[in-house]
Parts: C-alpha cells; structure tokens; sequence
C-alpha cells in the first residue's frame, strides 16, 4: 500500500467516523488497515519517520482509533491510543501544530482517569498542560471541575456536570463516573436509613426516572414496596452487632482465665 493509498484511505475513514451514522464495524476495519500501512511504510523507508506529513499520518491514524475506541466503549484500546499519542500532545509534538481533536482526546483521557479513581495519574497528566488551556479550554476545564467537585464530595456538582458536557462523546465516561458515585452512595444510604420514599431515593441517588431507580433497588436486592412507595435496606446492623458483642464477651473470659492463672 503506497503512501497515497494510505492517505486517501484515511480520508475516507475520518468523514465515515464524522458522519451521521457511522458504520463502526467497518472502521475498525478501515483503521486496522491504516495502522498496517503505516508500519509497512516505515519499515520500507527508515528515513520516512523524520517527515512531517508522515508523522502527520501517524498522529491521525491514532486520533481515529482513539475516537473510534470511544464510540464502541473500549476503554483499554483508547487508553493505548492515548499512549500513542503521547509525543504528540506533549513535549515538542514532533514539530506538528495542535489536531482539532488533541484538547478533546485529552480531556477525555483525564475523565477515564477520574471514573477509575487514577487520581495521581490525573494531577500528573495536569501537570504536564499549559495553564492557559487548564483555565480556558472548555475540554480541560470540565474534568479539572469535577475532580475537584469530588474531592470536595459535591457529588450534586458532579451530576449536573453531565448536562454541560463539552462533546457528547465525554458522556461515555460521565456515566460510569456517575456509576461508581451511586454505589457509594447507596452504601452510605444502607447505612444511615432503614427505608426512604422513592422520591428521596430518586433525588439521593441521582436518577432521571423511576424505571432507573427501581432497577438500581432490584440489583441491590432492596425491599420495593409500590403500595407505600417507599424503599427499605437491608440491614445487617443487628447481627453484626451481636456478633461483636459475642466476640467481646469470649475475650473478656480469655482474659479472667489467663489472671486467674497468673494469681
């Protein structure tokens, strides 16, 4: 495949990605086929690397896989697309000036980071961004607010955050972020209340609708109760109760025998 072969085919890949309804099975195959072109080309001429247009090639070819991982939800080949983005988006970029898709890539990639708790590979990753565009860039002034929403535990910040997303693309990660915020909210909810009416319930635990909050309930194996509209956890309180109070009692015993033993 000639280098005007691959720079056609990539053409062809990016408007497909970009249109209104993408077919990603065939992308993925259009993309596979770009990065084996683009190794054959470097294997073939070893001083292709030090042309700009090429490591142009490159920088897209990787930016379209990027995407692409994102619309079929494949978070470990986005992040390996991230990876090889790297010389790229920081340092000297390989001579290249900014893609249209650096800043959203990154800010994605700092959302990926926060819904998997990376908390200190996102403050590195911050480091290593011009200040300006930490202030102004709407890509990376949106996760750079919510990491500090969640350390302040403004969960409620973070929830609207969803509905002012800079590209719906950032949504694929604000769920799963809102996901893992709701588990631990439904574990302190368990504890701290016996039951609650499905409104409380809806508001506390972020849902949109009832369907999402009784399924949530169903998964957790809540007690739903239609007739009340009320929902009741399961409490385990008691129990553990008891038991640490067994196991208070057995060593207090421990402890009278070993005295009477030493008198």
């Amino acid at each position: 495949m000639s280098a005007r072969t691959i720079n056609k085919l990539y053409e062809q890949t990016y408007a497909a990605l970009n249109s209104q309804n993408p077919n990603l099975e065939a992308i993925g195959k259009q993309v596979s086929q770009l990065k084996v072109g683009v190794v054959k080309l470097a294997i073939q001429n070893s001083e292709i690397e030090a042309d700009s247009s090429f490591q142009l090639l490159k920088r897209g070819v990787a930016e379209l896989g990027a995407q692409l991982s994102i619309k079929i939800g494949d978070i470990a080949a986005f992040e390996r697309y991230l990876a090889q983005l790297e010389p790229y988006y920081f340092g000297n970029r390989m001579g290249l000036s900014d893609s249209d898709v650096m800043y959203p890539l990154i800010g994605l990639n700092l959302l990926r980071m926060l819904s998997d708790n990376l908390i200190a590979d996102f403050h590195t990753m911050i480091e290593r961004i011009d200040l300006e565009q930490l202030q102004n860039n709407p890509f990376i002034v949106h996760p750079v607010k919510l990491e500090q929403a969640l350390m302040e535990g403004s969960y409620k910040k973070v929830w609207q955050a969803r509905s002012d997303v800079p590209t719906p693309e950032y949504l694929f990660f604000m769920d799963i972020l809102m996901s893992t915020i709701r588990n631990e909210v439904a574990s302190c909810v368990e504890k701290s209340y016996t039951s609650l009416p499905f409104s409380d319930a809806k508001s506390v635990l972020f849902f949109s609708n009832m369907d999402e909050l009784l399924k949530f309930a169903q998964d957790h194996q809540w007690i739903v109760s239609p007739a009340e509209k009320r929902i009741t956890f399961k409490s385990d309180a008691e129990d553990t109760h008891l038991f640490q109070g067994e196991n208070i009692m057995k060593q207090t015993l421990s402890y009278a025998q070993e005295l009477e033993r030493i008198v």
